[in-house]
């Protein structure tokens, strides 16, 4: 009988430790993601890569997709940024944010990494398409929209942002861009000194949105 419930005793304990041993992801739950839209664009972009990120088992908690007025300057779009990134640390609990920026989203969020405080709030920084150098089509819109004017590759914002260190702080830093990009001329524009530049082939601006390969990529980087 004391044997019996010896092993009992045992087995009970061994179950116990079962049940409250973490899993793996909850032992090491991934950083929230804050998604950044481009000019013209809007939180309803992410749809498809929000999806993508829930599917391969990001909680939707953690995932957070940004709206902004695209009129504004990149400098006031950049301090709503940051108070959404505190939002969304204090909701979540995590100690740093993963950031996707697709096209103009590139030129804010980069912003507030450099200007605001952000390399000790961002773990990791994605740029798909975004006119980090400036681009040549800025004339169409320029004349009317200041965070237009501002993407003209001889912009004093650009200038700024640009000068010294392009990828600052201990943020790890991975841009994607196409030789098909038909926004961002040169399609070179994207690329940063000191980050991760990847060529993803022959695809158009708004398809790095919802490119499948695009989607593998960016969520690779991130759990690497």
């Amino acid at each position: 009988m004391r044997k019996s419930a010896g092993l009992l005793s045992s087995l009970c304990a061994v179950l116990a430790m079962v049940v409250v041993a973490p899993s793996p992801a909850q032992a090491a739950e991934r950083d929230p993601v804050i998604f950044v839209h481009g000019y013209k664009g809007g939180a309803w972009n992410w749809n498809d890569m929000i999806a993508d990120f829930k599917a391969d088992g990001w909680s939707g908690g953690r995932l957070f997709a940004m709206s902004y007025d695209i009129t504004k300057s990149n400098k006031t779009i950049a301090a709503q940024l940051r108070t959404l990134v505190d939002s969304v640390r204090a909701q979540t609990g995590a100690a740093k944010v993963d950031i996707v920026a697709h096209s103009m989203g590139s030129l804010n969020s980069r912003w507030y990494l450099k200007f605001l405080g952000g390399t000790s709030s961002v773990d990791q920084w994605v740029s798909l398409g975004g006119p980090n150098h400036g681009t040549n089509l800025t004339p169409i819109c320029s004349w009317l929209i200041t965070s237009c004017a501002e993407m003209a590759p001889d912009s004093s914002f650009l200038r700024d942002l640009n000068a010294g260190d392009e990828t600052p702080g201990g943020v790890r830093y991975q841009t994607y861009w196409s030789n098909c990009d038909e926004f961002i001329n040169p399609d070179e524009s994207t690329l940063l000194s000191g980050a991760t530049n990847t060529n993803v082939g022959c695809i158009e601006h708004a398809w790095l949105l919802v490119s499948d390969p695009v989607s593998v990529k960016v969520r690779t980087f991130l759990k690497s």
